[in-house]
């Protein structure tokens, strides 16, 4: 959703994977621009590109990585919760004025109001409605593929059809 969003707000939108196998689907989302942040050639490639990287990345890692990315002045922003420590040396990011900074969720009037640009833009997520009976089968496919966009929904009026799945009262 993030790239999709960035778009319809005008903006060149850079996706960053640790492999280059996600690169068709970010450039079907919309993406500009892709960077391989495990290969060193595609960083040089990319490096001062960014204003604004919004770090989404929820597993361990060094959100120093991406800083390179950022133009003088640019701003990574911390989204994704991780539990271990990022080391940050202070040289790149003082001699270019280079920021990190965090944040949550908007609440609830900012919550409406990106409702609000999704309806007016059309920007919707790729979802695939799935009955609870495919729970399994579902799983399965995520772990197969390391690279998918979708977000599986629960239809929960359709699986109370499925007498099998669903618990007894």
């Amino acid at each position: 959703m993030g790239v999709k969003l960035a778009k319809a707000m005008g903006h060149t939108v850079m996706v960053i994977s640790t492999s280059s196998g996600k690169e068709a689907i970010a450039k079907e989302k919309g993406a500009d621009l892709f960077v391989v942040s495990t290969d060193p050639e595609s960083m040089k490639t990319h490096s001062n590109k960014c204003d604004l990287i919004l770090n989404t990345v929820s597993a361990d890692h060094q959100a120093m990585t991406y800083i390179p990315l950022l133009r003088s002045q640019g701003t990574l922003v911390q989204l994704g919760l991780v539990k271990g420590i990022h080391n940050l040396p202070q040289m790149p990011l003082m001699f270019q004025r280079k920021s990190i900074a965090g944040s949550l969720i908007g609440g609830i009037a900012r919550t409406q109001e990106l409702l609000d640009f999704c309806a007016e833009k059309n920007v919707t997520p790729d979802i695939e409605l799935i009955q609870a009976s495919a729970l399994d089968s579902t799983w399965e496919k995520i772990n197969a593929s390391n690279a998918t966009a979708l977000r599986y929904v629960i239809d929960i009026e359709a699986s109370k059809g499925n007498a099998e799945f669903m618990p007894k009262e």
